[in-house]
């Protein structure tokens, strides 16, 4: 009886590690159009931990904006381990946090309109900024920045919060790169044509352009990819603006105080392999950063080539951001 008692000791205390012992958990802060059922989070995580012993966890955040900001707030105490929606627009000022450490990724595979070479954050895919229109509300749009500008103002478009949405920041760039300090004054002109100004990319698509609240918003040149492949519908386009498109370029970084560098290290080479680039395309929406031969699907040589990519560097982006939102704070308020 002894005997039999004592084994049983022994087999309690010899499993104990193995119930206890769980798979590490990635934390990673992005946002909706990334995590959501339609688009790359779901399959991407699947792919991922077939690699690992680990589960990602995706921590949701309005936008971009919304990543940054909450980093700043949590600071060192922050959950996170990977950042991963913040663009060529707001990663300076991220960088700036000192809550980001080196990725020591090999970016030999990157295929970029542009030569990255940084040493905090990984691109995952491009794209250009564009006004998509509804082919059936608006068969003749305009064709330039300036066209649009000097459009009736029964025309009406959406666009998004520079200060929260990364596709309302790269609007400000793009009027800003296109005139100068003339872009206050075209930003009032413009103003009269702007039905709402949403706090995100995803509120202005799929609640109000999807819902034919207006035949103009502000997107990609990539979006019609979507609708062509899936919606099997050509009715939304981009239009190709003759005075060019602002570059944007989507990143993830590792954040310095986690515990888990190399699972986060991990993750960062994972998403320059074909596994996670080929999710991109038709659930992001956007051009891979990575070459994916015939696997890009066939709607992407349908879309617009834009002749001229307009970028403003990070630093420059994150020297002038403040006195450039001012000026837009300025205009739409006059």
């Amino acid at each position: 009886m002894l005997i039999r008692a004592f084994t049983l000791l022994l087999l309690a205390i010899t499993s104990v590690p193995a119930i206890a012992e769980k798979a590490a958990t990635l934390t990673i802060y992005t946002h909706p159009s990334f995590a959501a059922e339609w688009g790359p989070g779901p399959a991407v995580k699947e792919a991922f931990e077939q690699t690992c012993d680990c589960q990602i966890h995706y921590v949701v955040l309005n936008s971009g904006g919304d990543i940054l900001q909450r980093l700043r707030l949590e600071g060192e105490s922050t959950q996170a381990d990977l950042v991963l929606g913040l663009d060529t627009a707001t990663m300076e000022t991220t960088r700036q946090t000192g809550l980001l450490g080196n990725h020591e990724a090999d970016l030999a595979a990157l295929e970029l309109p542009i030569d990255w070479k940084d040493p905090v954050f990984v691109p995952y895919d491009w794209g250009y900024f564009a006004f998509v229109y509804d082919t059936e509300q608006l068969p003749n749009p305009p064709e330039s920045l300036e066209a649009l500008i000097a459009a009736p103002d029964d025309l009406k478009i959406i666009i998004q919060d520079p200060r929260t949405s990364t596709p309302g920041l790269g609007l400000l760039l793009w009027m800003r790169h296109v005139y100068g300090n003339q872009a206050p004054e075209k930003w009032q002109q413009l103003s009269g044509k702007i039905l709402t100004t949403t706090k995100s990319w995803s509120d202005g698509y799929f609640s109000l352009f999807m819902n034919g609240e207006a035949p103009m918003i502000l997107s990609y040149s990539t979006s019609p990819a979507y609708h062509m492949a899936v919606d099997k519908t050509d009715r939304y386009q981009a239009v190709e603006f003759k005075e060019g498109h602002y570059l944007q370029v989507e990143v993830a970084a590792l954040v310095k105080s986690s515990d888990k560098k190399d699972l986060s290290r991990a993750f960062l080479d994972f998403m320059l392999s074909a596994d996670f680039q080929r999710h991109i395309p038709l659930k992001n929406v956007m051009y891979p950063a990575t070459d994916l031969g015939d696997e890009l699907p066939a709607v992407f040589d349908q879309l617009i080539q834009p002749t001229e990519a307009l970028y403003f560097g990070p630093k420059a982006v994150n020297e002038n951001r403040r006195e450039w939102l001012n000026e837009w704070l300025d205009a739409m308020t006059r």
